[in-house]
């Protein structure tokens, strides 16, 4: 049985563990043994974006330490992902994990991303009888280069309507830091995001990140709007049960 290690972030290991326990559902469902390495920590992404380069690149050296043994490792965000695979090689020039962590980035993947290209599967078994929108998170659609492949995974969800969101390829206006220290313009761009999904007669938006997914929420709940957020995992997992 092929074998993935889990790589959690943050949001999800604190605010958002079900979708941690979503994912897992969906990579055994299709035939796969799952780890999660216990040591894991922080990516060092919060403090790279802020410019603490040094605290950021302890987390780095602990991240390729705690995964070294790992053969493929899945991610339920772009973010993260992409701050393993696109950053970590920025921050450790001349360290001496450099190149070890350069290739440890090649074995990280967004979950969908890892469905679709290395799993080599669309039709995860899953059912969900709602109309969806779905929003792309800048680092998965900017960095990654990810945009059909969540697509193509709901396309293959049974009694699911995919609509398109207008202005699908905006920024929501979460960016981490950015919403804490530009909290006025992150909440505007986040109205704006919510607005448009209004439009669609969406019941549900989804995407790749937690931290996108929390953001608008909010705003949606100010709003007082019938349309609700659901990660991608919590959807390839449903069965057709009521989302939690």
């Amino acid at each position: 049985m092929p074998k993935v290690s889990l790589f959690i972030p943050c949001f999800v290991d604190q605010l958002t563990p079900e979708v941690g326990l979503d994912m897992v559902k969906v990579l055994r469902r299709i035939g796969y043994d799952v780890d999660f390495p216990e040591n894991q920590t922080c990516c060092g992404q919060p403090a790279f974006n802020s410019g603490y380069w040094n605290d950021a690149r302890v987390l780095a050296e602990r991240f390729v330490d705690v995964f070294r043994a790992s053969e493929n490792i899945v991610c339920p965000s772009g973010s993260c992902t992409t701050m393993v695979r696109n950053f970590y090689p920025e921050l450790l020039v001349g360290n001496p994990k450099f190149d070890e962590a350069t290739k440890l980035g090649q074995r990280v993947f967004e979950f969908s991303e890892f469905l679709i290209k290395v799993a080599k599967v669309t039709d995860v078994g899953a059912t969900f009888p709602h109309r969806v929108a779905y929003h792309d998170a800048c680092h998965a659609l900017r960095e990654l280069h990810l945009k059909n492949e969540p697509r193509e995974l709901l396309k293959h969800v049974r009694n699911l309507e995919l609509v398109d969101l207008p202005y699908s390829e905006d920024c929501c206006g979460f960016g981490g830091t950015f919403a804490i220290n530009f909290n006025m313009i992150s909440g505007a761009m986040g109205d704006t995001k919510a607005g448009n999904a209004e439009k669609t007669g969406a019941e549900f938006l989804t995407s790749t990140d937690p931290s996108c997914l929390m953001h608008i929420d909010g705003i949606l709940r100010q709003r007082k709007s019938s349309v609700r957020t659901i990660h991608l995992a919590q959807i390839l997992a449903s069965s057709g049960d009521e989302p939690r």
